[in-house]
C-alpha cells in the first residue's frame, strides 16, 4: 500500500494552455491498458530537460539530448512516451528504433523528427516494438486533438498511461496568482523502483503556462531537479532512462519571468518546486513494497555537499531500510552509514542523532536517556524523520526514502513474468 498517498482528484488538476495530451493503447507488454502518452506543444512553448547520469543510458535519452542541443528547447513540439519497454541496452538498433518512432509521429504532425522528444520506460535489453507503437500513434494524435485532449482530467489519464510498477498514478496541479493574472502548473511522473538520486530518477513532466525567458529554462530545470527528484531514493539504483522535462508555454498573462531572483521569479520557482517535490515524494511513498516514508535531515554541516553525502548514505543503506521495515531500532546502522559516507574529517564525538523527537545518540554514542521502546514506537509509524546534527557548520540538506521489504524482492523477482 502506498504510504499516505491518495489517488489524484481529477477535479484538482488544471489544464495548461498550449499543451494537449493524447492517450492510446499499443499493447507493448500488456493488452487493454493505456501505454502511450503524447504531449503536443503549441508554438511559443519552450522545453528544458535533465537526464540520467547512467553511462548506459537509453536510446531515447540519447535522442532527447541530441534534439535539445541541436534545435534548442523552443523547437520542440511533441513528446512521445511509451511504457512497457525501456529501449535501453538495445545498441545501435535501439537508437534507430527511437528515431523511427519520432519520424512516424512527425510526419502526420507536419513537423521535423528533431521536434519530437521520445521517452521510454519498462524492461531493459528488450527491443522496442516499433510496429505496435507506431500503429497506436493515430489514436494518440486523435485523442490529443479531441476536446478531452486539453481537459484537466487528461493529466490523470496521462499519469496512468506512463505507469510501470507504480500502483498509484502521480499527478499534481498548482495555481499561482500574480496581481490580477494567474499561472497554472500541472505535472505527472512515474517511478516506484530503480530510484536513486543522481539527476532526476524517473520520468517526470512539469508544465506551466508561465512566460519564462528561454535562457532561464535549463537552469530552472536543473534547480528544480536538485530540489526534488535528486533528493529521493527507493533502492539506490540509478535508471538508464531517467528524464525530467520542464515545459513553459508562455500563455499566461502574468508578467514574463526574466530573472529567477526577482520577486516574481522566486514565486514561480517556489510554486514549481512545490509541485516537483510533491511528485518526487509520491514516488517514494509508492516505492515498490514500501510501508514507511522516511525523511532524512542532516544539519550542521560545513557544506551542503557533505550533508547530501551523509543523507544519501543513510537513505540508501539496505541495513537501515530493512531495520525500518521491521520497526527494529537497530540504530547503530545509521551511525555506521554516517561513518562511511566519505567525510574524512568528520568528528564522530560531535554528532547528535534523533528519531523524530527521540534523542538517540549524543557526542557520538548512545544518549543516556534513550530507551529502545521509544525508538521502536517511532519506527512503527508510517512516517518517520531521521535527524542528524553534525556540529560542523550551518549547512542543511534533506532527502526522502522508504523502507525495504519482502515485497520489494517479490516485485522485482516477478517483474518480467
Amino acid at each position: 500500500m502506498p504510504v499516505n498517498l491518495p489517488e489524484p482528484d481529477p477535479a484538482s488538476l488544471l489544464a495548461i494552455d498550449g499543451v494537449r495530451l493524447g492517450i492510446a493503447q499499443a499493447g507493448i507488454r500488456k493488452a487493454n491498458r493505456d501505454d502511450v502518452c503524447l504531449m503536443l506543444l503549441d508554438a511559443g512553448a519552450h522545453v528544458a530537460g535533465v537526464f540520467t547520469q547512467n553511462r548506459f543510458c537509453a536510446a531515447p535519452v540519447l535522442l532527447c539530448r541530441e534534439y535539445l542541443e541541436s534545435g534548442g528547447g523552443g523547437n520542440i513540439r511533441a513528446l512521445l512516451i511509451n511504457t512497457g519497454i525501456a529501449n535501453a541496452g538495445t545498441g545501435a538498433q535501439g537508437l534507430l528504433d527511437a528515431r523511427q518512432c519520432c519520424e512516424a509521429l512527425a510526419a502526420p504532425l507536419h513537423i521535423a523528427p528533431g521536434q519530437v522528444l521520445p521517452f521510454s520506460t519498462g524492461v531493459i535489453m528488450e527491443p522496442l516494438p516499433v510496429d505496435k507503437l507506431n500503429a497506436a500513434l493515430p489514436a494518440a494524435i486523435a485523442s490529443a486533438a479531441s476536446p478531452s485532449g486539453a481537459a484537466p482530467a487528461q493529466w490523470l489519464r496521462a499519469a496512468q498511461a506512463i505507469m510501470t510498477t507504480d500502483t498509484v498514478p502521480k499527478a499534481i496541479s498548482r495555481r499561482l496568482d500574480i496581481g490580477d493574472a494567474h499561472i497554472a502548473i500541472s505535472g505527472i511522473c512515474k517511478g516506484a523502483g530503480m530510484i536513486a538520486p543522481n539527476m532526476a530518477t524517473m520520468l517526470g513532466f512539469l508544465a506551466t503556462d508561465a512566460r519564462i525567458a528561454p535562457a532561464l529554462m535549463p537552469r530552472l530545470a536543473r534547480e528544480l531537479a536538485d530540489a526534488s527528484f535528486n533528493r529521493i531514493s527507493v533502492d539506490g539504483d540509478t535508471s538508464t532512462n531517467d528524464s525530467f522535462i520542464l515545459i513553459a508555454t508562455g500563455r499566461s498573462t502574468a508578467p514574463a519571468i526574466e530573472n529567477l531572483d526577482s520577486e516574481a521569479g522566486r514565486a514561480v520557482f517556489a510554486a514549481l518546486c512545490e509541485a516537483a517535490q510533491y511528485l518526487a515524494q509520491a514516488i517514494v511513498r509508492n516505492g515498490e513494497g514500501a510501508s514507511k516514508f522516511i525523511t532524512v535531515r542532516v544539519e550542521g554541516g560545513k557544506t551542503a555537499a557533505e550533508c547530501r553525502l551523509i543523507a544519501r548514505a543513510i537513505a540508501q543503506s539496505p541495513l537501515v531500510k530493512t531495520a525500518f521495515y521491521a520497526s527494529d531500532p537497530n540504530l547503530g546502522r545509521i551511525l555506521a552509514a554516517i561513518g562511511y559516507a566519505g567525510i574524512a574529517d568528520l568528528d564522530a564525538s560531535a554528532l547528535e542523532l534523533y528519531l523524530d523527537h527521540v534523542h538517540v545518540a549524543t557526542h557520538g554514542g548512545r544518549h543516556p536517556e534513550y530507551r529502545e521502546e521509544d525508538g521502536q514506537r517511532v519506527m512503527a509509524q508510517p512516517e518517520i524523520t531521521v535527524r542528524v546534527q553534525l556540529g560542523r557548520g550551518s549547512a542543511c540538506e534533506e532527502m526522502w526514502t522508504c523502507d525495504l521489504s519482502h515485497e520489494y524482492v517479490s516485485i522485482n523477482a516477478d517483474y518480467r513474468s
